[in-house]
């Protein structure tokens, strides 16, 4: 086999995980940012959710814009768009300036993502094909899980620019491989003849009404903001219109028909859910150390760091037992989610005496179990699209995998809310009841009102004090535990539907070669 198509694809992996750490690490450092551009909290939140948004219109678009530009031409569109959006960031004039900028690298990195399964189901012998879908899924599992750490080496040790600065070398690297190893093919601009632009205006209103609902819900208060209200109502009008135009389309940007087979389905079903799962691995006790032990990313980094290091060795490790015949990737799959789900367990007993080095063997049971998921999920998917319907089954599944991030933020931020509303009513109301029997008990009344400072205001004992801060941490410590619970009660609806939903496929090297003998 010619090397160049190998290193074509080194250089769009390059890009992709360059697209990644421009999402993962700026959340991750994102405290760190928006004081070094002076941006307080609420303004600052935009700086994620317009990504997302941006992102999800990407994906969506990529695979349909891929085929009329070229793979080779739309992959340096990208990646330069990706490269001058980030670099622009650290010196932008005003906030305006960095949502537009942040808009764009959404876009362009929802723009590489898909193109990274398009050039691997491209460039790969049926033989090695399963290899280049480990490395699609490193995207999923391994960059991620290097945010943390990449985070910390900027923001505690370099520079915080380099969150934005790093896309230089990397987006240069990758645009000289895509430049010289890819082949260049003919374009085909007849197709804008048929260009689907009510789906594209639809996708474009319904993702950024129903990311931003999701995003700023929580801090809007939901419904009773008037702009929470009215996103709610456009997603539920554009997003039904946008599947009912994509269906009918003669050249659509989605070809929700491929859902009707059912490996289909369940890979968009199934990675939407497991990179929900995913957050129990990565977001959950990142969230756990910051708020209760008070770590930096720098502390914290190394339990995700092992997640990382792992995918290296087990990636390729079920990309080659994947390959034989009598391997069952549905097994893999709930051996991998089981792994998953005892981590889930085991990390819902954390306390208030639990930093890193507790959590370092429940990180193991995940970076095991996840590629278990995520590689036989893509092997089975992928192995039931015809030739010319790679890019379809792509913007299906990369499309799908955006929204799991917005929709992750939000389901996660949510368990925290509702359980840490019911856990701070229920500590309160426990400590005032015993408060109230200890007084009654020594017939001595607490005094009311409080008596003044100097200053006029009421005084509040140091102990009044450290009782909030203990009510705060009990509260961030239950409703993290509620959260792995309920992540692990998602695996288990996960492992139902991996028993019921796909069926058996064969390795691509067995199946292609049987195809050609019946041909």
């Amino acid at each position: 086999m010619d090397i160049k198509p190998l290193i074509g694809l080194g250089g769009v992996l390059i890009a992709a995980m360059t697209s990644e750490f421009n999402d993962q690490v700026t959340a991750v450092a994102l405290t760190d940012v928006r004081g070094a551009l002076g941006i307080s909290h609420d303004p600052g939140t935009w700086i994620v959710s317009l990504y997302v948004w941006a992102e999800i219109v990407g994906m969506a678009i990529s695979p349909w814009l891929l085929m009329t530009f070229t793979l080779r031409r739309w992959t340096l569109f990208a990646i330069a768009l990706c490269g001058i959006s980030s670099v622009l960031i650290p010196f932008s004039p005003n906030i305006e300036a960095i949502y537009a900028l942040r808009l764009l690298q959404g876009l362009a990195g929802g723009l590489i993502i898909p193109l990274l399964m398009t050039t691997a189901l491209r460039v790969l012998t049926p033989g090695i094909r399963l290899y280049g879908l480990a490395v699609y899924a490193l995207t999923a599992t391994f960059t991620p899980a290097l945010a943390s750490t990449v985070a910390a080496l900027w923001t505690d040790i370099v520079d915080w620019r380099f969150v934005f600065l790093q896309t230089i070398p990397l987006c240069s690297l990758a645009g000289v491989l895509v430049w010289y190893c890819l082949d260049q093919d003919q374009p085909r601009y007849e197709r804008f003849r048929m260009l689907d632009w009510r789906g594209v205006l639809l996708l474009v209103i319904g993702a950024g009404a129903l990311s931003t609902m999701l995003y700023q819900g929580d801090r809007l208060d939901w419904f009773n903001s008037r702009l929470i209200c009215v996103l709610a109502l456009v997603s539920a009008l554009a997003i039904p219109l946008l599947l009912v135009n994509e269906w009918f389309h003669p050249l659509p940007l989605l070809k929700l028909q491929l859902l009707g087979r059912r490996n289909i389905a369940y890979g968009a079903l199934g990675l939407f859910i497991i990179l929900i799962i995913g957050q129990s691995g990565s977001t959950v006790p990142l969230r756990y150390l910051q708020d209760v032990q008070g770590y930096r990313p720098l502390q914290s980094n190394l339990i995700t760091l092992e997640i990382a290091a792992l995918q290296l060795v087990m990636l390729p490790a079920m990309a080659l037992l994947l390959d034989y015949k009598r391997v069952d990737a549905r097994i893999v799959s709930l051996i991998g989610l089981g792994l998953i789900l005892a981590s889930c367990i085991g990390s819902s007993f954390l306390t208030v005496y639990w930093n890193r080095d507790q959590f370092y063997s429940w990180q193991l049971l995940q970076a095991v179990g996840q590629p278990m998921v995520i590689v036989p999920l893509l092997m089975m998917t992928t192995n039931v699209a015809g030739p010319t319907e790679g890019p379809f089954v792509s913007a299906l599944i990369n499309t799908s995998r955006a929204l799991a991030e917005a929709v992750g933020a939000w389901f996660v931020a949510l368990i925290v809310r509702w359980r840490g509303a019911l856990h701070s009513d229920r500590i309160i109301d426990e400590v005032g009841q015993d408060r109230w029997r200890v007084i009654q008990g020594n017939g001595v009344l607490p005094q009311y009102p409080p008596p003044l400072m100097p200053d006029g205001q009421p005084s509040m004992p140091h102990s009044l004090e450290t009782f909030r801060h203990s009510v705060e941490q009990q509260v961030a410590i239950l409703s993290t535990s509620d959260t792995f619970l309920i992540m692990g009660a998602l695996t288990v609806i996960l492992m139902v539907l991996v028993m019921t939903l796909p069926v058996r496929t064969i390795p691509p090297r067995i199946l292609f070669a049987k195809q050609g003998k019946a041909a």
